[in-house]
């Protein structure tokens, strides 16, 4: 059994890769339960398609924090770190999708005397 972690935003997710038949379980939930919407299950999957490891290995993941998005492709990265682990050959495909990237954007943070990060507050001349 092969774990490995990823990180989106606010998102961390525990990957643990063994072998199987393709089942992929999120905080004890089927992945389609978990995610319902075809775009974060395609992200999870994706590293695996590519590949052609989709049947071969069972996922079973932890994730907590952020939100479903970030969720996703913070798992997308474990996957695609745990496979680099299991076979280095696949590093170079993934990295070419950009799997392999860890990527850093996150919220920036609130000033004080401002309404947000960036907005003001309405100036009034007089």
């Amino acid at each position: 059994m092969i774990n490995n972690s990823g990180r989106r935003k606010e998102a961390i997710a525990r990957v643990y890769l063994k072998e199987g038949k393709g089942q992929i379980t999120v905080n004890k939930k089927a992945l389609a339960d978990y995610f319902p919407i075809a775009w974060h299950q395609t992200a999870v999957t994706a590293p695996l398609e590519m590949t052609e490891n989709l049947k071969n290995y069972d996922v079973l993941v932890n994730v907590r924090g952020g939100g479903v998005s970030g969720q996703a492709e913070a798992i997308r990265l474990g996957i695609s770190k745990a496979l680099v682990e299991i076979n280095e050959e696949y590093k170079s495909a993934l990295r070419k999708a950009g799997f392999m990237t860890r990527d850093s954007r996150v919220v920036e943070r609130k000033k004080s005397g401002q309404k947000k990060a960036r907005k003001r507050f309405q100036f009034s001349k007089r």
